[in-house]
């Protein structure tokens, strides 16, 4: 058996983005536009700290899981993709995690 990857969860969010909304919790999502999609990572990403600082490793798992896929329907809503963002990673990765911190408030 192959391992699921956030290549997998994006291609299946491209594909439930692209079905009827009746059908699919990914289209009500994006059906009701960005602003609702980044309310929704909002509360999935405080679900996933406090799993975390309850050291509550089975939820943590959980709301991790919850917290990329409405980062993935967050990012469709606003026509970025993951290779987008892998992009600006890679570009991070040219230079220590300080150095790169550092550039951005040059900006």
């Amino acid at each position: 058996m192959s391992r699921f990857t956030i290549h997998d969860l994006a291609a299946t969010i491209d594909a439930r983005a692209a079905s009827g909304g009746d059908a699919s919790y990914t289209r009500k999502l994006l059906d009701k536009g960005a602003e609702h999609c980044a309310k929704k990572l909002g509360e999935e990403a405080v679900e996933t700290v406090i799993a975390a600082v309850e050291n509550d490793r089975d939820h943590l798992i959980a709301e991790s899981a919850d917290l990329m896929f409405h980062f993935l329907v967050l990012l469709k809503s606003r026509g970025v993709t993951l290779a987008d963002v892998e992009e600006k990673l890679a570009q991070r990765t040219q230079m220590s995690g300080l150095e790169e911190k550092a550039s951005r408030k040059a900006d």
